[in-house]
């Protein structure tokens, strides 16, 4: 396997990235056709030279990507052709990458296990058992990065747990950092004050590339920090003797990812680092509940804007404007679509608006608080990344709503908390990957990576 680094080296030594981006896109066309992680390919560069010169990135699909059709997996965006790019997606240009895709997702980022993608596309499927999921809602981004022979990371997003669910499910490094670390402009909001975005690659080093390219203030996004952001690329000269990691045992895990867990607290301690078990009461009670209230309040005003008359799909009017508007939203979203956008409505309503969505602000700031004291005391905390192994396709897409979203309870208290974490491969069950998940305080995204680069060592 030859790392970013190592392609870049070669790059210029004189191989030619032209030729190495079509290499990428010929071998992604064929994937596809199996696999299903892409809704476009493209071939976008402007200079050569930089951190990424010649590196083939691929995109989720909310993420806008100049010329190139982004629909965030959504069949009401099906005629949207951005005129401009993210500014995560400039910033690697910039840095001589090449844009070769847009990869497949939950619509809009609804859901956890990507079979919620929108009308007209296909459920990705998982690279290591094609009969089971990739994990969402950045499916296509952790599966194409999971399969691909070449050099290559994924532009994800992640609101609830969407960069490590698929990263986890997929076996590869998923990194969603601080919020504001990295610019949300160019990107399709699903809730404006938990969204993130962040990169899948193959090892943590590769992660820590991709951030440093990623971060950084921008004038475009009002809740961009303008926070000094270090080299993460020194992390491999870093060490975790002396450090306190704090690990959460949870309840409902599967037992070889507990098993697996517990394999990596043992490696922790032969790094020379002390573990402690701790506990998040606070956010294991109310963590999800604040989350979805949150989520699907700022979703359903978000979305109410592709209502077919300046925004979506479009038809010849018929009838008065709320029947139109109407008919558009019922023929192109998908079914969990409407569910969240019917219930953030629901929430955010005269008279609901205290009970449910004020309550919910109310809690993430005792979360926020409770992850605070916990860092306090311990250099990072380790967990699970979910607790479960990649279900079949088919049970995934049978479990009721409730069942969907609880899958989510490790993950969300991070993303509610805007905390960096990330999950890495640190183990496999009957040829499935499990992810363990790692999260740090705020900024300590240095932190985080350097405790994953030595997992990633004692794993080979």
């Amino acid at each position: 396997m030859t790392t970013i680094i190592e392609q870049v080296k070669m790059f210029e030594s004189g191989e030619s990235c032209d030729e190495y981006a079509e290499s990428f896109i010929e071998e992604a066309k064929k994937i596809n056709k199996k696999f299903y992680y892409f809704t476009e390919f493209c071939n976008k560069s402007s200079k050569r030279g930089g951190a990424l010169s010649g590196i083939p990135v691929t995109v989720k699909d909310c993420i806008c990507v100049k010329g190139v059709q982004s629909r965030a997996s959504s069949a009401i965006l099906n005629t949207y052709t951005p005129v401009f790019n993210a500014s995560s997606v400039q910033k690697t240009i910039d840095e001589g990458a090449t844009i070769t895709g847009k990869t497949v997702q939950d619509e809009f980022g609804f859901g956890g296990f990507s079979v919620n993608v929108g009308i007209g596309f296909e459920i990705p499927r998982n690279p290591h058992d094609e009969d089971r999921v990739c994990g969402g809602s950045s499916g296509g981004s952790a599966g194409i990065t999971a399969i691909t022979k070449h050099a290559h990371f994924s532009i994800g997003e992640s609101t609830g747990g969407s960069i490590v669910t698929p990263a986890a499910f997929c076996g590869v490094v998923g990194i969603c950092p601080t919020y504001g670390i990295v610019s949300r402009y160019g990107l399709m909001d699903y809730a404006n004050s938990l969204d993130k975005i962040g990169p899948f690659t193959k090892t943590v080093l590769e992660g820590a590339v991709a951030l440093k390219v990623l971060a950084g203030h921008d004038t475009k996004d009002s809740t961009s920090t303008n926070k000094k952001i270090p080299d993460y690329t020194k992390i491999t000269e870093k060490s975790i003797k002396g450090w306190k990691i704090g690990y959460i045992d949870p309840e409902g895990v599967e037992e070889p990812i507990r098993e697996n867990l517990h394999e990596s607290i043992q490696e922790i301690k032969e790094s020379g680092a002390k573990t402690e078990k701790i506990t998040l009461p606070i956010s294991d009670e109310y963590a999800i509940p604040a989350y979805y209230t949150i989520a699907l309040c700022e979703a359903s005003t978000n979305l109410a804007k592709y209502c077919g008359l300046r925004y979506g799909a479009q038809e010849e009017p018929k009838g008065f404007f709320d029947e139109y508007f109407s008919n558009i939203r019922s023929k192109n979203f998908g079914k969990e679509a409407k569910r969240r956008i019917l219930l953030g409505t629901f929430a955010r309503q005269a008279g609901f608006r205290d009970a449910f969505y004020i309550k919910a602000l109310q809690a993430r700031t005792h979360i926020i608080n409770e992850y605070k004291k916990i860092f306090s005391e311990v250099d990072a905390i380790i967990t699970p990344t979910m607790p479960i192994l990649p279900p079949l396709i088919k049970k995934a897409s049978e479990l009721t709503p409730l069942q969907s979203y609880l899958s989510d309870k490790l993950t969300v208290g991070p993303n509610i908390a805007g905390l960096p974490h990330m999950s890495l491969p640190t183990g496999k069950h009957k040829s499935l990957p499990i992810g363990l998940m790692i999260t740090a305080d705020h900024y300590e995204e240095e932190k985080m990576m350097t405790l994953g680069v030595e997992l990633e060592e004692k794993n080979g």
